[in-house]
């Protein structure tokens, strides 16, 4: 572990080059760059109030001493968070696995074929275990996931239905109560009625769309709810049952009861609490509604050769596409864990399952019948793992809290007469024997000693499960670790990640993840902490909130922030619902229109449909820059109901705009509140913020531009940080005291989000330091520069800031080659995969385009050999043009090859197969090979299967 600066390693660029670079972008020094490339206007005019950086030593010293404030208790408060035990071969081989945690979202399906193979396990575990016929790759967290339901019923009604104005849903007030508040939340902008009442009270009449129903419910009870759903059904509404999704292993399943929509956590799959998250929620539903699902959904299809081959599924549902049209903003999904859940599953296999769910429940059925006996009240007659104790009048509740504190135990204190009991899969005999001995001791009696657990199932014969699961060979081949591993490697294989080469999408900031803020994640101190603790049990994780939060107020130059949203098109919505509560504060609650520039990115309109609010689109003019001049007619035209504007900055385009203070500036003259979409803030950092701008809230993508990696299109964390006049609007928690005293309700389901990858921005934060950040943007604006100058000469640069500079990336205009070669950015984009690179972000924001941005961590080397690369691809495209290659049998057009192509003995292309595979000598020595031809999109989205099934049983 490096005791040098941490720059010296993040920042892949070595002094001696800068030179070199410099003159190549036409410059005498970086800090003419800087000057030439970012308005005076926005810079910053004091350096940011951060310490200087420590060395990775330093700090590994320094996160082991604030892990070890975390007090790991034995935890039976349940509430929606279960201890775990993660299988050492997934911990070894894909958390802590760079290959698997820094690959992308697989929108290049060719070279994701792994990661999109680990996707259809887990949809298919989850469309086994819930009975449902459809099941998409996971949503962020289960609230939100329940909150997608509603709003996915909501948006299926029937059209007599949506008619008639139907807006009630009915909740059953037996939900956890972070569910509810989630609920609540979106529930408002869009003026759905929230009805919550005991589902024995549910009447469904013409206004009821749809309702929600707990299972078992947040007491632990077992119920019979198809009496419910057959009123529902009747009365043309939906049902979404939230499930705990390990106890289908023994229950019968929401799907054989009729249940329209199956929602909840995986985190029971292996997946540590960390305080909150992150966990893959899942959401299953009937395949008449696969339009309808937010999210991404893995999807089986061939390539241009008739193999199989895995895909995302009706991308058309993705929020840049459907804007202001869309019905969810979710963009990110929970990729990696839910990879994790679906490997624990493929380890575990049905039997191992139903093992794990069984020992749960005898343990929890030894404490009740042993609490019954002591005269204690177990209010669950039919029960998976979660008991309600009634505690006697002359037993004290604080005796028992006081015995188990003692213990080391913590409990779920409902109120002062309840407390509730949830066992797990790290639930021992010992640790039943003391919460046993913790109420013999409370009642005044003698110790037991433990009696052995019995497997039996201590609910009524109707509730128990008889459909089998998880039947697939998939299940039942990887049992023995070696086989697990070697199944694992197999699919890390198949794909690129930037343990490969540079992946050099725009607008999504590809870093470096460093090895030593990677490291927390497997610390038990982090993984084992409910979110519900008592606050001196997450004492460490105070002081990480804490002091992260004190950083990038110093960043963003805003005093207060929440850490609550789990994605960045999280952060968008609870950035828009915090200004919305500003205006509803001050007598301004009809304000409800939001301007956004047509180059936003689709989240925005997407975020800004889910808060209820109306969108005014404003023009860019031919340089990619906002139209000062359309702003402000349309700020004025609606000067009365403007709410807020959104802006990226430095812009999609990837371009500081000069005027951006001018423009924050008219908004708040009309009565409106800037948001600054922090998508692009790896251009600001240490060199001007969102105040200094004139913003007024922004959110953060710390899985850009904070060092938490993608992990194959998730986690995403997206906090929002705001100025003082919106403190006290920021979001609550039902549970654990947070957020503003005027505070919206609860955005997510864990009050910090996902806190255990914050331990990564903390120290991305604390390493880098004042000097090492701002160096840090310094060098990811060279470096875009710089390629900008070397590749002018063979792409058109479609937009660049008014000194000719482009900002942290560049988008390459690819639209003049279609007309003379008929080659397209997609057959660039396939290409490049056979010189071991993944396509920059294709066709946005500009169709027909590639936008890149190279980062800072990538060295001058890679660089110049990203350059090669698109000089070859760019010859490769003038043979076309020339006539020197066939329009149709090029090397653009069939690419990628395979290494079944160029072994083949029949070789029926014009070119050669070193051509085709070998087109520069680098490949020589490291040559990814795409394990399939180009995929057939179409195929796929007109024969939809989601699970992996043999293809032929479809």
């Amino acid at each position: 572990m490096s005791i040098e600066k941490f720059h010296t390693r993040h920042i892949g660029l070595r002094e001696h080059e800068l030179e070199k670079m410099l003159n190549t972008i036409g410059v005498s020094s970086l800090e003419e760059l800087m000057e030439q490339t970012v308005p005076q206007a926005i810079r910053l005019k004091k350096p940011l109030q951060l310490a200087e950086g420590i060395s990775e030593y330093e700090y590994y010293i320094k996160v082991k001493e604030i892990a070890s404030k975390n007090k790991i208790f034995k935890n039976f408060i349940g509430m929606g968070y279960y201890d775990t035990v993660l299988p050492a071969v997934i911990m070894r081989n894909v958390l802590e696995n760079p290959s698997w945690y820094t690959s992308y979202t697989p929108y290049q399906a060719e070279i994701s074929q792994g990661r999109l193979e680990a996707l259809l396990n887990f949809q298919t575990m989850v469309m086994d275990l819930t009975g449902m016929e459809l099941a998409n790759a996971s949503l962020l967290d289960e609230a939100t996931a329940a909150a997608e339901a509603m709003l996915m019923m909501f948006n299926a009604r029937p059209r007599a239905m949506a008619k008639s104005g139907a807006n009630v849903i009915l909740v059953d007030k037996n939900i956890f109560p972070q569910t509810l508040a989630v609920l609540k939340t979106r529930a408002i902008p869009l003026s759905i009625n929230l009805q919550v009442l005991d589902y024995k009270d549910f009447t469904f009449t013409e206004k009821v769309f749809g309702a929600i129903l707990q299972y078992p419910a947040a007491d632990g009870k077992i119920r019979d709810y198809q009496s419910t759903v057959q009123a529902a059904h009747q009365g043309k509404a939906l049902i979404t049952v939230i499930a705990d999704l390990m106890s289908l292993s023994l229950l019968v399943p929401p799907g054989e009861w009729e249940a329209d929509v199956v929602v909840g956590s995986t985190q029971r799959f292996g997946i540590p609490m960390g305080f909150g998250g992150p966990h893959a929620a899942y959401f299953a539903t009937r395949e008449k509604f696969k339009r309808n699902v937010p999210g991404r959904i893995i999807g089986v299809s061939k390539d241009v050769k008739g193999n199989n081959a895995l895909r995302m599924a009706l991308q058309t549902r993705e929020q840049h596409i459907k804007r202001e049209r869309a019905t969810s903003n979710i963009c990110t999904a929970q990729a990696l864990l839910a990879i994790m859940a679906g490997m624990y599953a493929v380890f575990h296999g049905a039997e191992g399952l139903r093992r794990i769910a069984q020992d749960i429940h005898n343990s929890a059925a030894y404490i009740s019948q042993k609490l019954k006996r002591l005269g204690y009240k177990q209010k669950n007659k039919n029960f998976f793992d979660t008991l309600k104790i009634r505690v006697p009048k002359w037993i004290s509740i604080s005796d028992i809290e006081r015995l188990a504190l003692k213990n080391k135990i913590n409990f779920n204190y409902i109120n002062q007469r309840n407390i509730g009991i949830s066992t797990s899969e790290t639930t021992l005999p010992g640790d039943v024997e003391t919460i046993v001995n913790i109420f013999v001791e409370a009642a005044g009696k003698k110790p037991r000693k433990l009696k052995k657990l019995k497997n039996k199932l201590h609910f009524d014969a109707q509730f128990e499960r008889k459909s089998d699961y998880l039947n697939l060979d998939v299940f039942k081949r990887y049992h023995s670790e070696t086989e697990m591993m070697r199944y694992i490697k197999r699919m890390e294989h198949k794909d690129i990640s930037l343990t490969d080469s540079m992946i050099s999408l725009g607008s999504c900031t590809m870093k470096l993840n460093s090895a030593t803020s990677m490291l927390p994640l497997s610390f038990a101190e982090f993984g084992k902490i409910h979110p519900f603790v008592p606050k001196k049990q997450a004492a460490g994780y105070h002081q990480l909130v804490e002091e992260l939060s004190n950083d990038l107020s110093a960043i963003t130059g805003f005093p207060a922030i929440s850490f609550q949203p789990n994605s960045g098109a999280a952060g968008e919505y609870t950035g828009l619902m915090v200004i919305q509560a500003y205006h509803h504060d001050h007598e301004q609650g009809h304000r409800n229109v939001v301007l956004i520039p047509t180059s936003a990115h689709g989240t925005n309109p997407a975020s800004a449909v889910m808060a209820g609010m109306k969108i005014v689109l404003v023009n860019c003019d031919e340089r990619g820059n906002i139209d000062l001049n359309d702003l402000r007619q349309k700020a004025d035209l609606h000067r009365d109901m403007l709410s807020a504007f959104m802006v990226t900055y430095p812009s999609t385009h990837g371009v500081f705009e000069s005027k951006i203070k001018e423009m924050c500036e008219v908004i708040h003259q009309n009565g409106g509140l800037v948001y600054m979409d922090g998508a692009n803030m790896n251009a600001q950092v240490g060199l001007s913020n969102p105040a200094t701008i004139g913003a007024d809230v922004c959110h953060l993508n710390l899985h850009k531009t904070f060092g938490i990696p993608h992990g194959g299109g998730g986690p995403g964390v997206g906090p929002i940080a705001v100025s003082k006049q919106l403190a006290c609007y920021l979001p609550t928690h039902p549970v654990v005291k947070t957020g503003g005293k005027k505070g919206i309700s609860a955005v997510a389901a864990a009050p910090y989000g996902s806190a255990s990858v914050l331990a990564i921005t903390h120290a991305y934060i604390k390493m880098l330091g004042l000097e090492g950040l701002k160096k840090s943007t310094e060098m990811a604006i060279l470096n875009a520069n710089y390629l900008a100058a070397r590749l002018k000469d063979y792409y058109t640069i479609l937009y660049t800031g008014e000194t000719g500079h482009v900002a942290h990336e560049m988008i390459l205009d690819c639209r003049p080659f279609k007309p003379e070669s008929q080659i397209t950015e997609t057959d660039i984009a396939k290409r490049l995969i056979d010189y071991g690179y993944h396509a920059p972000t294709l066709s946005f924001p500009v169709h027909g385009t590639l936008m890149v941005e190279p980062t800072e961590s990538e060295s001058l080397q890679e660089l110049d050999r990203f350059v090669e690369v698109m000089k070859s691809i760019y010859a490769e495209i003038q043979e076309v043009k020339n006539g020197d290659a066939d329009t149709t049998d090029n090397v653009l057009k069939n690419a990628p090859h395979t290494a079944q192509d160029v072994t083949a003995e029949n070789w029926e292309h014009g070119y050669s197969r070193k051509k085709a595979a070998f087109p520069l000598n680098y490949l020589n020595n490291n040559k990814f090979w795409s394990p399939l031809n180009r995929i057939d999109n179409a195929f796929g989205d007109r024969n939809l299967m989601c699970s992996c099934k043999p293809i032929e049983t479809y």
